[in-house]
């Protein structure tokens, strides 16, 4: 079962996207902090992260608010679908 803040990531950035389709959010777990890994084809990568990477630091702010929750903290990694 996907984790609620990985629901929740995946839901922005579907939202933000032109082409939602290509959006992978996965996350890798870790015993004190996780990844979420955020993956959305090259031409929508300008857009999650914004200009000045305001958009990317706001999903963090989100995250970081309901990491309270789950008492585990989550990092934010953005890129391109083809990257490995």
């Amino acid at each position: 079962m996907e984790n609620k803040i990985v629901q929740m990531v995946k839901s922005v950035a579907e939202a933000i996207c032109d082409k939602p389709e290509c959006v992978k959010v996965i996350e890798i777990p870790g015993s004190v902090s996780s990844i979420i890994d955020v993956r959305v084809h090259k031409e929508d990568l300008g857009k999650m992260i914004g200009r000045n990477g305001e958009t990317a630091s706001s999903i963090r702010r989100i995250i970081y608010a309901a990491s309270f929750k789950n008492k585990k903290r989550y990092n934010l990694d953005i890129t391109d679908i083809n990257a490995k």
